[in-house]
């Protein structure tokens, strides 16, 4: 075992003396390997920046919410049937919650209605266009994780009086109120005047997906007094998420039952989560991988053949050295692990200044465009690492063993 250790130690000083005599064959033979380190690393944060960037733009919203709705968020093929659905009632929340009041045990725990619409809001001079404007009611207080960076949400009593009182995001209060405290102020929307009352923290978005940053709630019963919307809308109910599947399925049931629809009769509402959202994105992720793999791949099998081909010419260059160090007792592992430690140490070196040059451009990125979160994690650069030590094991092993193969005579007599 010590003599082992000491041929380790023997190997890693002799392959840092060569890398150092030959800076530059080094560098460039690393070049492949360099490359295929900064792609399989950029490619794995941006994938775990597509998770973490859905994550944060849905933080707010929960994700142990179901949302009752007249469309999908899928799957629209049959465009005609969703059209001629009748609408989602606001009043199927209360049926809903005295469900859940008549069966504790329910995997769901509450109901909120709301509707919704994009619209403009005006603020002296200033004007944002396309918000989302939710008219909701105050249990929704309930079932959100946003936090407020000031203010309150509305009360059950500004609701139940139909108060011209809102709540706005964090974009829309900074766009209307760049250097002022919107608290206790007042915008316009639709023409009419409503007093601001709280503002929430900001969340961030990605990708277009909704976030609490561009969005304003008001009291329900205000909404459909100026937007005129009927009984159209959504119902948004908080379940167990530890038992999701199940209450999907109570849901339905119970859903089918408040809209009297037959045994034999089809849903005529979708029951949506944010799981969907995660899925259509997977094709995103799925492209980024295969390119990523791709490239990757590529990159280090050209690495591996230059580190294979410089580790050769390192053989013949160094044939006599052989030959002495076996005539003086050296064993064939001890060449072996002398040249395999050479081409681990390039493409470890290759390793960690490719994990240094992603790093970099990770941070450009995020610089130049912060709304696309890259996540450079810990489990990556033990990936890269990894990868380019194996790397160097691949393309090492075949010049090592014909190093350790040589007759020593021959190898003494070698020109």
């Amino acid at each position: 075992m010590r003599r082992l250790f000491y041929e380790l130690s023997e190997s890693i000083r002799i392959a840092a003396a060569q890398i150092r005599a030959n800076k530059l064959r080094s560098a460039l033979t690393a070049l492949g390997v360099i490359i295929g380190i900064v792609a399989v690393t950029l490619m794995g944060t941006a994938i775990k920046g597509i998770d973490a960037g859905v994550d944060r733009s849905m933080a707010g919203f929960g994700d142990d919410i179901l949302y009752v709705s007249k469309w999908p968020w899928s799957g629209v093929e049959d465009w005609w049937n969703y059209r001629n659905r009748k609408p989602i009632r606001h009043d199927y929340a209360p049926q809903i919650n005295a469900w859940i009041a008549a069966n504790p045990n329910s995997p769901l725990k509450l109901a909120v209605p709301n509707g919704e619409r994009f619209t403009s809001i005006i603020r002296g001079e200033y004007r944002v266009n396309g918000i989302y404007t939710l008219g909701t009611t105050s249990d929704y207080a309930r079932i959100t994780r946003s936090d407020m960076k000031e203010g309150r949400f509305f009360t059950d009593f500004e609701g139940q009086a139909g108060s011209n009182v809102c709540v706005i995001g964090f974009d829309v209060a900074d766009a209307l109120f760049p250097n002022e405290s919107p608290l206790d102020k007042t915008i316009r929307i639709r023409e009419q005047n409503f007093r601001v009352i709280g503002v929430v923290a900001r969340q961030g978005s990605f990708l277009g997906l909704f976030s609490w940053d561009s969005m304003v709630a008001m009291p329900l019963t205000t909404f459909r007094r100026y937007y005129r919307v009927g009984e159209g809308g959504e119902i948004r109910v908080q379940v167990d998420n530890t038992r999701m599947a199940e209450a999907k399925e109570e849901l339905q049931g119970l859903m089918r039952r408040i809209r009297g629809l037959g045994p034999e009769q089809r849903d005529d509402f979708s029951i949506n989560e944010q799981g969907t959202i995660r899925q259509q994105l997977d094709p995103i992720k799925n492209g980024i991988a295969m390119a990523g793999l791709f490239i990757t791949g590529l990159a280090l099998f050209v690495g591996a053949i230059g580190i294979m081909n410089i580790t050769y010419v390192s053989v013949k260059e160094r044939t006599k050295e052989i030959g002495t160090r076996k005539a003086l007792g050296a064993r064939r592992r001890t060449i072996l692990l002398q040249f395999l430690i050479e081409a681990v140490s390039i493409c470890f070196v290759g390793g960690v200044a490719g994990l240094s040059l992603a790093a970099a451009l990770t941070s450009v990125v995020s610089v130049v465009a912060p709304s696309f979160p890259l996540v450079f994690s810990t489990g990556l650069v033990v990936t890269g690492l990894t990868v380019s030590v194996l790397t160097g094991i691949f393309s090492g092993f075949a010049p090592a063993w014909a190093a350790s193969k040589l007759d020593p005579v021959v190898a003494l007599r070698y020109e």
